[in-house]
Protein backbone atom coordinates (compact mmCIF):
# COMPACT_ATOMS: atom_id res chain seq x y z
CA UNK A 1 0.00 0.00 0.00
CA UNK A 2 1.67 3.37 -0.48
CA UNK A 3 2.34 5.82 1.74
CA UNK A 4 1.54 9.42 1.29
CA UNK A 5 5.43 9.99 -0.21
CA UNK A 6 4.57 7.30 -2.91
CA UNK A 7 3.23 8.30 -5.85
CA UNK A 8 1.29 5.78 -8.02
CA UNK A 9 2.41 5.23 -11.31
CA UNK A 10 0.07 6.47 -14.06
CA UNK A 11 -1.97 4.07 -15.61
CA UNK A 12 -1.61 3.30 -19.52
CA UNK A 13 -3.76 5.27 -21.72
CA UNK A 14 -6.89 3.37 -22.68
CA UNK A 15 -8.97 4.29 -26.10
CA UNK A 16 -11.40 6.84 -23.80
CA UNK A 17 -8.29 8.62 -22.81
CA UNK A 18 -5.63 8.85 -25.07
CA UNK A 19 -5.31 11.98 -27.56
CA UNK A 20 -5.98 12.30 -31.01
CA UNK A 21 -2.47 11.45 -32.53
CA UNK A 22 -3.70 7.82 -31.72
CA UNK A 23 -5.83 8.00 -34.58
CA UNK A 24 -3.02 8.96 -37.43
CA UNK A 25 -0.03 6.58 -38.64
CA UNK A 26 2.63 8.90 -40.47
CA UNK A 27 0.81 12.11 -40.38
CA UNK A 28 -2.32 10.36 -41.67
CA UNK A 29 -5.78 9.55 -40.45
CA UNK A 30 -6.17 5.82 -40.53
CA UNK A 31 -9.89 6.68 -40.33
CA UNK A 32 -12.38 8.75 -38.81
CA UNK A 33 -14.13 7.75 -35.61
CA UNK A 34 -17.58 6.61 -35.30
CA UNK A 35 -18.19 7.44 -32.15
CA UNK A 36 -19.46 11.09 -31.85
CA UNK A 37 -17.52 12.29 -28.79
CA UNK A 38 -14.22 10.85 -30.35
CA UNK A 39 -14.91 12.27 -34.18
CA UNK A 40 -15.42 15.88 -32.22
CA UNK A 41 -12.32 15.33 -30.65
CA UNK A 42 -10.69 15.06 -34.34
CA UNK A 43 -12.38 17.26 -36.15
CA UNK A 44 -11.47 20.12 -33.18
CA UNK A 45 -8.06 19.11 -33.80
CA UNK A 46 -8.05 19.51 -37.31
CA UNK A 47 -10.04 22.75 -37.43
CA UNK A 48 -7.07 23.80 -35.27
CA UNK A 49 -4.62 22.79 -37.31
CA UNK A 50 -5.41 23.52 -40.86
CA UNK A 51 -7.21 26.82 -40.77
CA UNK A 52 -6.55 30.17 -39.25
CA UNK A 53 -8.87 31.98 -37.44
CA UNK A 54 -10.44 35.38 -39.69
CA UNK A 55 -9.26 33.63 -43.02
CA UNK A 56 -11.94 33.07 -45.93
CA UNK A 57 -10.70 29.50 -47.08
CA UNK A 58 -12.36 28.82 -51.23
CA UNK A 59 -13.82 25.15 -50.92
CA UNK A 60 -10.73 23.73 -53.26
CA UNK A 61 -8.60 25.07 -50.69
CA UNK A 62 -10.36 23.33 -47.61
CA UNK A 63 -10.14 20.01 -49.76
CA UNK A 64 -6.62 20.43 -50.11
CA UNK A 65 -6.03 20.98 -46.33
CA UNK A 66 -8.38 17.74 -45.95
CA UNK A 67 -6.89 16.25 -48.00
CA UNK A 68 -3.04 16.03 -46.72
CA UNK A 69 -4.48 14.07 -43.58
CA UNK A 70 -7.53 11.74 -45.33
CA UNK A 71 -8.78 10.84 -48.61
CA UNK A 72 -12.23 11.25 -47.97
CA UNK A 73 -12.32 15.33 -47.51
CA UNK A 74 -15.82 15.48 -48.68
CA UNK A 75 -16.87 13.46 -45.56
CA UNK A 76 -14.63 15.62 -43.24
CA UNK A 77 -15.71 18.72 -44.89
CA UNK A 78 -19.29 17.95 -44.19
CA UNK A 79 -18.64 17.34 -40.62
CA UNK A 80 -16.48 19.94 -39.78
CA UNK A 81 -19.57 22.19 -41.30
CA UNK A 82 -22.36 20.17 -39.36
CA UNK A 83 -20.45 21.02 -36.04
CA UNK A 84 -20.52 24.05 -36.47
CA UNK A 85 -15.81 24.37 -36.75
CA UNK A 86 -16.47 25.50 -40.13
CA UNK A 87 -19.00 27.53 -41.58
CA UNK A 88 -20.03 28.89 -45.27
CA UNK A 89 -23.00 31.57 -46.65
CA UNK A 90 -25.69 29.51 -48.26
CA UNK A 91 -24.08 29.67 -51.86
CA UNK A 92 -21.22 27.18 -50.95
CA UNK A 93 -18.44 30.01 -52.47
CA UNK A 94 -16.17 30.35 -49.12
CA UNK A 95 -15.44 29.06 -46.10
CA UNK A 96 -14.35 30.56 -42.32
CA UNK A 97 -13.42 28.76 -38.75
CA UNK A 98 -16.50 29.01 -36.76
CA UNK A 99 -16.44 28.06 -33.16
Amino acid sequence: MPTEQQTLEPLPPTPRTHGVEALFSHGRLVTIPRKEARREQLLVHLADTLFERERSYTEREVNEALLTVHEDCSALRRYLVVAGLLVRPRDGSSYRRGR
